[in-house]
């Protein structure tokens, strides 16, 4: 029951909700106000003009939230004049229609930042179709007033309202990154446990790009003007985040060898309680950053780690060339115990008992966050046949245009737009996307029509329909992301509800069996078209595995340049930082591509089982690189680094060879040979250790996975049919 009670009350604390809760009282404050002043109709058009600002209001940082808002206000004005200037000319409407919304969804070409431009601008131009003429007592401008209205009082006040929330924002992205990382430590852990089901890989991966998205959410907010004590305090808490989840991935290195020692099945599932142990201090401190409390001091868990170490698994064929199965368990645990430091670092930190240091980051903050400008580059790089917006675009104007086209010959005609509105938040991108859309619909506008018919069957007043206005947006904007089935319930409401106001419509029943019938065509128009001009991810999975590889070149150079280890100013670090984000967010890109060509025919899927060892490969490799890393930093300690430099430069050579130039192993005579050093150099303890046999087998180990991600890029990047897809880069 505490557990069940302790999600619903994150849920409720989270960023989501609170910007849902922030854009229902901006809503509420211009719907009311305009009502007092001016009267229904003006508040109702208001009202409109408000909602279509809403779809880009999200926990945004302070420089890019005007900018994020003023695309919609600016392009929904015009767009919802010029809907009502042709309302009473049909084939006219039609024809603004179809180019408008091809021009509308070209704004996917911003990726994430574009799509609630998209909703924003279909908005202003179907929710202008439910105000009847007849009703406007003014004249068109005037109309055009009360809708400018109602956009510019909710964009200044969303501005002022996300200047004062700032800070509130940043600690709940924070902790809602330390939850994401909490759920994949437990599935982590689970993989050490010879007694439980293995989770898949595919798991796995799918919460790392989970995470890596909730990452950089917060570096655009945590790392924005990091300038006081508080801001600082939060912004290392996250490079904190960001090391755990290092080491978190390279804690399972060796386990598949230590596995298969069944004597250390005990020892295995010891450190699966321990890691679950660590994902609830994660939990508790994340619980106790939303709810504004300080956490309390972590107990080290290293001395039961360490317990572990007497564990003797020994293998008679062992040499000392070799590490013994005795020997890497002692690592595994000493790998794990390096995500417990982190964590103590991590409540320290919390709590206020040690200063931040940000000297990496400081001064250079804005490499590390989202662009906040509209660049008209990805406008100008889209126009080739095979580019997906643009493709999009053109699937969007044809549909709406047959949505529009069939709602003029059914007999309810005057409230077809309804089915604009669902082709609209229905049809996406890929196809997979448009089928998660397509049920939830369903099912939430029949809920939601049941719901808003016995509101309006009611006969409330004007006044509380517009506090129910607010309430419905507010609802529908906080779970837009989290739980579509909720947002499209309360968009019922809010839609049928805010057409009542608009046309004083009195028949809320017959309505809402008509808002049915039209869901169940806009669904069926937007999942047929969803199969026309379309972009398949396997056409998007060469250039996705082509970034992969340069990223991971790119991540080893740096992490073996011991030039950049030893650099007394900040930029090596900003540097290795940068390349570590960008490996990551390429592995997130393709886990996400991946993960989106389940869903689309069998016939046109890409090779799933060469992209799945590719990924998890490429994570391996990550894994292999993070724990180099943390050994040189170590040694660096011990003034041993000279010694193994040669062996470091050879094998970031021999790594960039084989990501890049794909060079077969056998070729790869006169580049790194680790083993030959590792043969001439014996293991010991790893608490007593030389660290240098231990980086060398890394090493070794790192170059024999770039040959193997090579060979899987080769294999992924050809098509079902043994060919190259259609519109695929060249192999670098």
């Amino acid at each position: 029951m505490n557990r069940r009670f302790d999600k619903a009350l994150r849920v409720l604390l989270s960023s989501q909700v609170t910007t849902g809760v922030s854009a229902g009282f901006g809503l509420l404050l211009v719907s009311a106000g305009t009502f007092l002043l001016f009267g229904q109709f003006p508040a109702s058009v208001a009202t409109v003009g408000a909602i279509i600002c809403i779809p880009p209001d999200h926990a945004l940082p302070r420089r890019g939230k005007l900018l994020s808002l003023l695309p919609a206000a600016l392009l929904g004005l015009p767009l919802f004049l010029s809907v009502q200037a042709l309302l009473s000319q049909p084939l006219y409407l039609g024809m603004l229609l179809v180019p408008a919304t091809f021009c509308a969804f070209l704004a996917g070409a911003w990726g994430q930042r574009g799509v609630p431009i998209v909703i924003s601008i279909m908005f202003a131009m179907i929710f202008s179709m439910a105000v009847p003429q007849h009703l406007n007592q003014g004249s068109l401008i005037q109309t055009g007033l009360y809708f400018a209205l109602g956009s510019t009082c909710y964009v200044v006040y969303s501005t002022l309202a996300n200047m004062l929330l700032n800070g509130r924002y940043r600690v709940q992205l924070l902790a809602q990154s330390m939850l994401s990382l909490s759920q994949l430590m437990r599935t982590q852990a689970d993989r050490f446990d010879p007694a439980t089901d293995t989770p898949s890989a595919g798991q796995l991966m799918r919460q790392q790009a989970a995470l890596a998205d909730q990452l950089q959410a917060a570096r655009d907010l945590l790392l924005e003007s990091p300038r006081t004590r508080q801001r600082q305090r939060l912004a290392a808490m996250l490079i904190n985040v960001l090391e755990m989840r290092d080491h978190l991935l390279a804690s399972e290195l060796d386990l598949d060898l230590i596995k298969s020692r069944p004597e250390a099945a005990a020892a295995l599932t010891s450190i699966r309680g321990v890691i679950d142990q660590m994902a609830d201090e994660v939990d508790i401190m994340a619980d106790a950053l939303l709810r504004g409390r300080k956490p309390a001091p972590l107990s080290d868990l290293r001395p039961a780690l360490a317990a572990l170490n007497r564990l003797q698994l020994e293998s008679p064929e062992h040499s000392s060339h070799r590490p013994s199965p005795t020997t890497l368990m002692r690592g595994l645990t000493n790998r794990v115990g390096n995500i417990n430091d982190e964590i103590l670092r991590l409540n320290r930190l919390a709590r206020g008992d040690v200063e931040p240091d940000l000297a990496a980051v400081r001064t250079a903050w804005q490499l590390f966050v989202s662009p906040t400008n509209w660049s008209l580059r990805p406008v100008l790089v889209l126009w080739r046949w095979d580019a997906p917006p643009l493709r999009h675009a053109l699937r969007g104007a044809l549909a709406v245009g047959v949505g529009y086209l069939l709602s003029l010959a059914l007999p309810w005609a005057t409230h077809g737009y309804w089915i604009l509105v669902t082709i609209v938040v229905v049809l996406r991108g890929s196809l997979s996307q448009t089928l998660e859309r397509r049920n939830s619909r369903v099912a939430g506008t029949l809920l939601g029509c049941v719901l808003a018919g016995a509101i309006l069957s009611s006969g409330a007043p004007t006044w509380a329909l517009l506090v129910i206005v607010p309430i419905a947006q507010a609802v529908s904007h906080s779970f837009a992301i989290r739980r579509y089935l909720v947002t499209a319930v309360s968009a019922t409401v809010l839609s049928l509800v805010q057409a009542h106001l608009l046309s004083a419509a009195d028949v809320p029943v017959f309505n809402a069996l008509e808002r049915i019938a039209d869901t169940l065509i806009g669904v069926g128009i937007a999942w047929a078209f969803s199969y026309v001009l379309p972009s398949w991810e396997r056409g998007q999975i060469p250039s996705l595995v082509n970034r992969t590889l340069a990223a991971q070149a790119r991540h080893a150079q740096i992490t073996l340049n011991l030039g950049y280890l030893n650099a007394v100013d900040d930029e090596p670090e900003l540097e290795w930082r940068l390349a570590r984000k960008e490996t990551y967010d390429s592995l997130s890109a393709l886990v996400q591509a991946t993960r989106r060509s389940l869903a689309e025919p069998r016939a046109v899927r890409p090779n799933l089982e060469a992209l799945e060892a590719f990924l998890g490969h490429g994570y391996q490799l990550l894994a292999q690189l993070t724990t180099v890393k943390t050994m040189l930093l170590q040694l660096r300690l011990q003034q041993g680094q000279e010694q193994i430099q040669e062996a470091l430069q050879l094998a970031g050579n021999e790594i960039n060879d084989r990501l890049l130039a794909g060079r077969p192993q056998a070729e790869a005579g006169a580049s790194l040979s680790a083993g030959a050093w590792l043969e001439e150099t014996a293991f010991t303890d790893p608490f007593v250790y030389d660290l240098r046999p231990w980086i060398l087998r890394r090493l070794d180990l790192a170059c024999e996975m770039a040959q193997r991600i090579r060979n899987d890029a080769d294999a992924a990047l050809q098509a079902g049919d043994g060919g190259e897809p259609e519109g695929s880069p060249a192999r670098p």
